[in-house]
């Protein structure tokens, strides 16, 4: 099993189910599992049949409850359905699967992503026969272990405004380009920074446990959290390493001794290359 470390942050190249993460170890899980919706992650098809998909769901949601703390929270980047392969309340099916397995429910944030343009079906156009109705926007769903209310305070981060902001329900930005990131279905570090933000405290550890490029971790480290990172695709762990370095400065921090609490967010990090 490969793994990277760099001060506070680590990945593993490795089936989430599988990565040594201690139990009860755990303030945050923020990830955007794969969507079941035919997009080719390397290694993985990401093309089950709903059931199979929803059995995958399952396995993941034990294991992250497991090394969630009491207090822990998840903050669950999915659509709000599907269409492909025939219509499915992905959310609503995957919030009823945590909470069996034991989470607990808080909230339901709205990402308004602004991409309509991008759509391609219709269904029957212009008839009633069959026509698609999609939302274009997709959601991160807010579940908790067995306390809300976190059991030790720590240090906020978060501004007046952010807070303000932030705790509106529906958030607008524009989402990350494929191409750019190098990878399939990236999300804009504008998401876990504000996941991050709200609900942890500086010096929290935040888990991802579908890495991808490595969003998560690059807004944990400039937010002067913990990160852990899991990655099953070789290509993907490789990539989420690169853009930790490059987007952090971190051969450059290590060459400077730059000291941890110098660590600042910067905007141009919002668009990473």
């Amino acid at each position: 099993m490969k793994t990277w470390e760099y001060e506070d942050l680590k990945i593993y190249c490795e089936d989430f189910l599988k990565a040594p993460i201690n139990e009860n170890s755990v303030d945050l899980l923020v990830t955007s599992p794969p969507y079941n919706v035919g997009i080719e992650y390397g290694d993985y098809k990401d093309g089950k049949s709903y059931k199979e998909y929803l059995e995958f769901s399952a396995g993941w949601f034990k294991q992250a409850l497991k090394v969630l703390k009491e207090d822990g929270r998840m903050c669950l980047n999915i659509p709000l359905d599907k269409n492909k392969g025939g219509q499915k309340s992905v959310c609503s099916d995957l919030t009823f699967l945590a909470k069996k397995v034991g989470f607990n429910y808080h909230s339901t944030i709205i990402w308004n992503e602004g991409n309509i343009s991008r759509r391609t079906a219709w269904g029957s156009w212009l008839s009633a026969r069959a026509p698609y109705v999609i939302a274009p926007v997709e959601v991160i769903v807010v579940l908790y272990k067995k306390s809300w209310r976190k059991l030790a305070y720590g240090k906020n981060d978060i501004t007046k405004q952010e807070f303000m902001d932030w705790t509106n329900g529906v958030w607008t930005f524009t989402g990350e380009s494929k191409k750019r990131v190098g990878h399939p279905a990236p999300f804009p570090i504008e998401l876990p920074r504000r996941c991050i933000k709200l609900f942890s405290y500086v010096g929290d550890t935040v888990l991802d446990p579908f890495l991808g490029s490595g969003t998560t971790l690059i807004a944990a480290y400039m937010n002067k959290r913990k990160g852990i990172g899991v990655e099953i695709d070789p290509k993907y762990f490789d990539l989420s390493v690169k853009r930790i370095k490059d987007t952090c400065n971190l051969e450059q921090l290590k060459i400077s001794n730059l000291d941890y609490n110098n660590r600042s967010y910067v905007k141009t990090a919002v668009a990473v290359v």
